[in-house]
């Protein structure tokens, strides 16, 4: 108990002890936690730091050394791509549990009927370079109040997307798969015991404007992770023409010099 003072209080009857500690010298107890204080930066401070990243970003870019302005380029891209990943990591839904349903199965009589009337019917959903949310299926269920069938146009559509697309469409509506058309075109069957649900969007989709945001980011990573890609290709190169460069010259200073003597 370093530190602390003693005093005896005899006023009353009772003899009465009082234990106090003393302040250190910055005026706050020994056991006190010690508070920092951050420093503010002034707007002029915050000015001149930006202004001094700018101009060392520009010396990269305007170097006379190819390997260095790669190297920015490449250091730029990667971080932009790591935030991309971040930022996309936000609208990742959690998959709720699948509710138990028997799939119905259907004869190829039944597949063949099927195909055919909903080849004919005109009314399909169209999904657009937002994919799958939760108005597609919305939409689904819209047109299974009245038809049986329902065609779903995927557009723009990458090779082997659409098979993600009914998968995904397959657990979220509960429809059947009865055709996938080689010009991306699925065609849906509600079941013969299809009741409507009430919750006809799924809570587990985007919503349309967040699916656009999605698609967004998504295309953004695609094209960085492509320039990315490239960079590291013409890295590899200049590294190569260099190193080959080198080996000419040494060859060179190394090869023995003969002189001609004239007789």
């Amino acid at each position: 108990m370093s530190g602390a003072s003693i005093e005896l209080k005899t006023d009353s009857p009772v003899v009465r002890f009082s234990i106090s500690k003393q302040p250190d010298e910055n005026g706050s107890p020994e056991n006190g936690k010690k508070t920092t204080k951050r420093v503010k930066m002034s707007r002029k401070a915050k000015l001149n730091e930006l202004r001094f990243y700018r101009l060392k970003a520009k010396k990269k870019m305007n170097s006379p050394n190819p390997e260095v302005r790669i190297r920015y380029k490449l250091d730029k891209a990667k971080r932009k791509e790591a935030w991309l990943i971040e930022k996309l990591r936000k609208f990742e839904v959690p998959t709720m549990p699948a509710e138990t349903y028997d799939p119905e199965i259907l004869t190829e009589e039944e597949k063949h009927y099927l195909k055919r009337t909903g080849e004919k019917k005109k009314n399909f959903i169209l999904v657009g370079r937002r994919g799958v949310f939760g108005g597609v299926v919305l939409n689904m269920h819209l047109h299974w109040k009245k038809h049986e069938t329902v065609k779903v146009i995927c557009k723009p559509c990458k090779p082997g997307q659409i098979h993600e697309y009914a998968e995904e469409l397959t657990r979220l509506s509960k429809g059947i798969v009865i055709d996938i058309k080689p010009n991306n075109t699925i065609i849906f069957y509600r079941g013969k015991n299809y009741v409507q649900p009430k919750v006809m969007s799924p809570p587990d989709t985007l919503s349309k404007q967040k699916a656009l945001e999605k698609y967004r980011y998504e295309q953004s990573l695609e094209h960085t992770s492509q320039f990315i890609e490239k960079l590291e290709k013409e890295l590899q190169e200049y590294l190569e023409h260099v190193a080959r460069y080198k080996k000419e010259k040494e060859n060179k200073e190394n090869m023995p010099h003969f002189t001609i003597v004239d007789e």
